[in-house]
Parts: C-alpha cells; sequence; structure tokens
C-alpha cells in the first residue's frame, strides 16, 4: 500500500473535523461527502484530488 503525506492548512482540517463531528461521520466520509458534491464544493479538496489524480497517471505513465 503506498503511504500519501498531505500537508493541509490547520484552519481547513479544523472546519473538516468539526464537520465530519456534526454530521457523526469520519473524517475521511466528511472530505468524500463534500467531494461528491453533496455538500458546497471545496477547492482546496478538488484541487487535492487533482493533483492526486496527476500524480497517479504520471506513476502509471512510468510503470507502464
Amino acid at each position: 500500500m503506498a503511504r500519501v503525506i498531505l500537508e493541509i492548512d490547520t484552519r481547513l482540517y479544523r472546519l473538516l473535523k468539526s464537520s465530519a463531528e456534526t454530521h457523526h461521520v469520519s473524517l475521511e466520509e466528511e472530505c468524500c461527502r463534500r467531494l461528491e458534491g453533496t455538500e458546497r464544493r471545496s477547492h482546496y479538496l478538488q484541487a487535492l484530488l487533482a493533483e492526486l489524480r496527476a500524480e497517479d497517471e504520471q506513476r502509471r505513465a512510468k510503470s507502464g
């Protein structure tokens, strides 16, 4: 399993954690919920997702 280390804004992390607690879900579930569009779209999460997808595509290109 690949290990991913993320650097995130402390304020954003606290807001996401608070929202997760409010909705009685895990932090991961809260992030996924927001990415799926059930909550207001987060530009930060969209950029993060785009970056992760680009890295994955580069890794696949090098492997194959």
